[in-house]
């Protein structure tokens, strides 16, 4: 089932994406479905807005409202058409699906760096840096702790895996005794 979401996302992101791009207003795409996202990020409301015993035009409005009269008229067809699809949760979706389009068409990586402590500033740098000369692109560096890897980072580009952590280190070293590469 989140297959399907996350495709649904995508075909839709897509669709708003070559709209975006015809009409040279992608930079205020990625703004305003920000807010939507941020909007109906919390699972009440947007159970709230799905709601069928409260009228359309009421759950409209209330979807509309964050907006004010700066929203694009193509980006309220958007929210009214998610609306009476009943795809108000799917937002944040279409939100990171449109950047993702946003980042390659800008050219930047996305990349997430997993650490077993939260990285300084000197260190988040010196991480950025080593990437952009990896992928010869701008690095939109995402960062999380997880205590479990003892040390030393995990970095994410795409599909591939950069593992330096600790625990994937003596993973590798326990596979290599198991295999008898290493003898004691």
């Amino acid at each position: 089932m989140a297959r399907t979401r996350t495709s649904t996302a995508r075909r839709y992101a897509e669709a708003v994406f070559e709209i975006a791009e015809r009409d040279d207003t992608v930079d205020v795409w990625l703004e305003q479905l920000t807010t939507a996202a941020e909007a109906v990020s919390d699972p009440t409301v947007a159970r709230r807005l799905e709601d069928p015993q409260i009228p359309i035009e009421e759950r409209l409005n209330a979807l509309l409202a964050p907006f004010g009269t700066r929203m694009l008229p193509q980006m309220g067809n958007l929210l009214a058409l998610v609306l009476r699809r009943r795809r108000v949760e799917s937002m944040p979706n279409i939100y990171r699906e449109f950047r993702r389009l946003y980042n390659r068409r800008a050219g930047i990586v996305e990349a997430t760096a997993i650490s077993a402590a939260e990285l300084d500033d000197a260190e988040l740098t010196a991480l950025r840096t080593r990437l952009e000369e990896i992928t010869g692109g701008r690095i939109e560096l995402e960062t999380r702790v997880d205590p479990s890897l003892l040390g030393g980072v995990q970095v994410r580009l795409g599909d591939q895996l950069i593992d330096g952590s600790v625990r994937g280190r003596l993973e590798r070293l326990r596979n290599m005794f198991a295999a008898g590469a290493l003898t004691s």
